[in-house]
């Protein structure tokens, strides 16, 4: 297997950019500490793309993913032709996801959340770079213990948000 090294983001591309341009911003500013590798950084995608090429793309992708993160939104549980697949690919290849609530829930949203990764061992977390890049860099270690575990949904408790200053 190659070396995996990226953060793969999952996200509604109509209603959620807004989320993912933040994080992309917050990685580019030199006064915040959050980086991540983008693996969308990698060969982009054009409108033009069929289903089928854009699979294959988003597969060579989540094979250079160390992680995932799904931000959810209001209409992410509905979208199942990428969102739903990429989630569903994360969970097979047992890639740690990081679920990041866009409406600042701390814990699984059980309304907003996808119905594919409610019952899966993922972290969620608010969406707030300090707790995300905390999850990024505590959960993604541990995860092969929580899957042997059967660890469902998962979240960090409230001194853990105090002691980032959130």
């Amino acid at each position: 297997m190659s070396y995996r090294n990226k953060t793969y983001v999952i996200f509604d591309g109509d209603e959620d950019m807004w989320a993912y341009g933040f994080m992309k911003g917050w990685k580019q500013n030199e006064h915040i500490d959050f980086d991540f590798f983008d693996a969308h950084d990698l060969r982009p995608l054009t409108q033009s793309a069929s289903e089928e090429t854009v699979r294959r793309r988003l597969r060579e992708r989540l094979s250079n993913t160390k992680q995932a993160v799904v931000l959810v939104g209001e209409k992410t549980k509905n979208l199942y032709r990428f969102v739903r697949w990429e989630i569903e690919t994360c969970l097979n290849l047992q890639i740690p996801i990081v679920v990041a609530n866009l409406n600042g829930l701390r814990y699984q949203d059980s309304e907003l959340c996808p119905p594919v990764l409610r019952d899966e061992c993922a972290v969620h977390v608010s969406f707030k770079m300090k707790i995300i890049k905390h999850a990024l860099d505590d959960f993604p270690p541990d995860y092969g213990k929580y899957l042997l575990r059967g660890s469902g949904a998962m979240r960090y408790p409230d001194s853990v948000y105090a002691k980032l200053g959130l």
